[in-house]
């Protein structure tokens, strides 16, 4: 089954790039041609370039490791949501704060603040509390939770980044290269691939284009997903079926061993018996008389 077709890109505008004027000359190896003063990006290093992105996103995936959607800008904010929550995977589509990566332990006092607040709104703490320091505290809470509620259940740094417009998240391109994380990213015509592990030359404007980007590397997420269920319940059963089979040579081993040839030949060979002159005379069918025996014995 192929990653994305060619009609979906040519459907979603991918091949759209920005004005000639407005270009990073880095990017002249992904460009295709100029039509209206537009410069219109090579689809075929676009589907190359996704399916290395979606292969590397399954394989880290499968590794155990997370996946960090990044997208803050407005085209990108609800795709870059709905698909990280479709996938299990964490987002940050509001506001990238500085230190969320090279900084991640300050990062998780904030998330543990968050789900303070979230915990004292549930156990009726805020009723003990005045309408002023209630209303604080709400405020704190909806600032934090528009900020991090995407990484509130992250426990620790991603295995690789997926980012919309490197331009713009210029900060989290930074930090994931000095922690060595790997980055997937859309890189349009005025962007600058290098330094990018997995560049995908595309439209990052139109909501399309994003929303299929989006969707191909979550569909990598849940592909890998699949796959461990997959490895577990495979290795369920063989461990099942080799206990059966262990279980049937015990079995085995304790029943006693039948000599089929040896037992034919004791049934065969039955020891015959002598028997005395008097009691072969009685049975040769002549009736035998009990008073006389019965005085015999007297």
């Amino acid at each position: 089954m192929a990653v994305v077709t060619m009609k979906s890109l040519l459907e979603s505008g991918v091949h759209f790039g920005h004005q000639v004027k407005r270009w990073d000359p880095r990017m002249k190896k992904y460009i295709f041609a100029e039509r209206n003063g537009i410069h219109i990006i090579d689809l075929q290093k676009t589907i190359q370039a996704i399916k290395d992105a979606y292969e590397a996103v399954r394989k880290t995936v499968a590794s155990g490791k997370t996946v960090l959607f990044v997208g803050t800008k407005k085209q990108a904010q609800q795709a870059i949501q709905k698909e990280a929550d479709r996938c299990g995977m964490f987002y940050v589509n509001n506001r990238w704060l500085g230190g969320m990566l090279t900084n991640f332990v300050t990062i998780k006092k904030s998330l543990l603040r968050l789900k303070k607040l979230e915990k004292m709104e549930v156990d009726g703490t805020f009723e003990n509390l005045t309408k002023k320091e209630i209303a604080s505290l709400g405020k704190e809470r909806a600032k934090l939770q528009k900020n991090l509620g995407g990484i509130k259940e992250m426990k620790e740094l991603p295995g690789i980044l997926f980012i919309i417009d490197t331009r713009k998240e210029g900060i989290a391109v930074t930090e994931a290269q000095r922690m060595g994380i790997p980055i997937v990213a859309v890189v349009d015509t005025n962007c600058n691939p290098e330094g990018i592990n997995y560049p995908i030359p595309g439209n990052d404007d139109a909501i399309r284009a994003i929303t299929l980007f989006t969707q191909i590397v979550a569909n990598a997420v849940v592909e890998a997903d699949n796959e461990v269920g997959l490895k577990i319940i495979t290795l369920g059963e063989e461990d099942e079926s080799m206990e059966d089979i262990m279980t049937d040579v015990s079995k085995k081993e304790e029943d006693p061993e039948i000599d089929i040839e040896s037992y034919a030949t004791a049934a065969v060979e039955v020891p015959v018996q002598e028997v005395p002159a008097e009691a072969a005379e009685d049975d040769d069918g002549l009736p035998v008389d009990v008073d006389k025996l019965y005085d015999d014995a007297q």
